[in-house]
């Protein structure tokens, strides 16, 4: 219980920046993240059972293959070109934690059980989070030393909103995942009303990013939920599964019919979708997006000048000419997880980043778990123009759909394994 819940704060204030330990120069989150991989070995050497699940040899291939590709791109990186040394070591010490999380995670003996009560504490504990927060952010109470807002976006604890929109973005489907595959109808309750405070949070960061990654992950989780009601029904007559399939064999050419309607409300619709985004679609967004064109050009020529090969961890592109006028560190990073990827293992770190991820939603369909299934979507969306990879976050919710999809052993197997 207390090294769940140890995972589940680490994982749910990752994002929290500005929150760090006086006299240390890392946060809270990474101290108990690091409290748990103690502990976790700790049970193992005092004798603690580990089962070697197929989620645990695929996350540790993936690891094998990122700290090959890794390594070469560094070589690479140090007889080509300038190594910085505070990038390097910061996201070399990312994947060295990410990698312990997800491996003793996974090397659980019940670990489907253990990564769901962590779950739950990480829904608990984020949206006690966002109520602080709340609270700082419209001056309810004070805590010195942080500053909710960036400019008119809120980003809370985190250093910067998209940061804290990315966590939004994953705790609403993992609460739903929890939620709906949990028989207490208390949990049940709790699981769904806080997704409220996770959508306010989430709207309230202005993130562009995150207000797609939620539509696409509502689609797709009705859409999977409407599939499992039509084709869970065997035999069974309904006047509700009747008409579904009627209204689903009528789509078609309903919408074929209503196409001349609708093109006429074109700039309405237009309009209502730059409503919603940052700056209604104004200068801000377009700005955004010619830096991140131009980011990602770069990046791409980078990695292709390594021989696909990378340069090790960190950044790795000159500041951007678009914004000189700002302030802004060098290196820079590319703000996309695959690319940025690109210039730091190569093709051989991006190709084992996508078979982790793509392994880990095949594991959510096979176990019919709709909820995780859009969690690895929204990990895929939100992964495109942002730098992911380095957030526990995302590395707890991986583990979790490849867990899912680990098939569970007999209780007379489980009592050979013991004996």
């Amino acid at each position: 219980m207390i090294r769940d819940a140890f995972l589940a704060f680490g994982v749910a204030m990752s994002y929290a920046a500005q929150l760090t330990v006086p006299g240390m120069p890392f946060g809270y989150s990474e101290l108990f993240l690091v409290l748990w991989i103690m502990l976790s070995i700790g049970r193992i050497l005092a004798g603690g059972r580990l089962e070697a699940s197929p989620a645990l040899t695929k996350l540790g291939s993936f690891w094998l293959l990122l700290t090959l590709a890794l390594g070469v791109g560094t070589i690479v990186g140090y007889l080509t070109t300038v190594l910085f040394l505070d990038g390097l070591l910061h996201d070399t010490f990312a994947y060295v934690l990410a990698a312990g999380i997800t491996c003793l995670a996974a090397a659980e003996p019940d670990a489907d059980r253990h990564l769901r009560r962590s779950g739950w504490w990480v829904i608990a504990i984020a949206n006690a989070g966002f109520a602080i927060q709340l609270g700082l952010g419209w001056g309810w109470i004070h805590q010195s030393g942080v500053d909710p807002w960036y400019w008119d976006r809120f980003r809370g604890w985190s250093e910067n909103p998209n940061q804290l929109a990315l966590y939004c973005a994953l705790f609403g489907p993992l609460a739903l995942h929890l939620a709906t595959t949990t028989s207490n109808r208390w949990g049940r309750f709790l699981g769904l009303c806080s997704l409220i405070l996770t959508f306010y949070v989430g709207r309230l960061t202005k993130s562009d990013t995150y207000l797609y990654t939620t539509i696409l992950t509502c689609l797709i989780f009705l859409g999977l939920r409407v599939r499992t009601w039509l084709t869970t029904g065997g035999d069974k007559v309904s006047l509700s599964r009747q008409i579904a399939l009627l209204f689903m064999v009528g789509f078609v050419p309903l919408a074929m019919s209503m196409a001349p309607y609708a093109l006429t409300e074109v700039a309405s619709a237009e309009n209502f979708a730059k409503s919603l985004t940052k700056d209604k679609g104004g200068d801000a967004t377009v700005e955004s997006a010619a830096l991140r064109l131009y980011l990602w050009n770069e990046a791409f020529d980078t990695g292709v000048r390594s021989g696909s090969l990378g340069l090790g961890p960190g950044p790795h592109l000159d500041r951007p000419p678009v914004t000189d006028q700002q302030f802004l560190p060098r290196p820079f990073e590319a703000h996309s997880t695959v690319l940025d990827l690109y210039t730091q293992g190569g093709l051989i770190a991006v190709l084992a980043l996508v078979w982790i991820v793509g392994s880990a939603a095949l594991s959510a369909w096979r176990a019919k778990h709709e909820a995780l299934l859009a969690l690895a979507s929204s990990i895929v969306v939100f992964g495109i123009p942002h730098l992911i990879i380095r957030h526990p976050i995302v590395w707890f919710a991986l583990t979790i759909c490849l867990v899912a999809g680990t098939p569970r052993a007999t209780p007379a197997t489980v009592r050979h394994r013991r004996y």
